[in-house]
């Protein structure tokens, strides 16, 4: 199953999954945000910082996810609307036009500024209840 790791305390981040839970409608995806213990796991596990929170996470297949395999930034941002399929896989495919490095120059951008433009989460429930099953720990 395909896991979108994320900032958990983002407003911006929460938004995006929130708007990814919308466009998946067969339910592939799980989520679990970057400070939950899935997340913390998945980042020791491959050396990658356990206190920055500033990039998402794609991870294609949960269940062998020690085979290394994930992306991140605006190409774990693709793979999961591709996953999505429908107009997530037609957005995908706009996004993938431009080059990782630019898309890229412009997440780390957005990621810099996203507290201070979008705020802090403030928890509230899920538009569907049966979402929250879809979200690891």
């Amino acid at each position: 199953m395909p896991v979108i790791l994320f900032d958990g305390e983002c407003a911006l981040c929460q938004r995006v999954v929130r708007g990814l839970l919308r466009l998946d409608g067969e339910a592939r995806m799980r989520f679990a945000p970057l400070q939950g213990a899935a997340g913390q796991a998945f980042l020791r596990a491959r050396g990658l910082p356990t206190d920055d929170f500033d990039s998402l996470v794609f991870v294609p297949d949960w269940d062998h996810a020690a085979s290394g395999t994930y992306q991140m930034r605006t190409d774990g941002l693709i793979g999961a609307l591709k996953v999505c399929g429908g107009i997530g896989a037609e957005l995908a495919a706009i996004l993938a036009v431009w080059p990782t490095g630019w898309r890229d120059a412009g997440y780390r951008w957005v990621a810099r500024s996203r507290h201070r433009i979008f705020g802090e989460w403030t928890p509230r429930p899920l538009a569907r209840p049966e979402w929250a099953a879809r979200f690891l720990p």
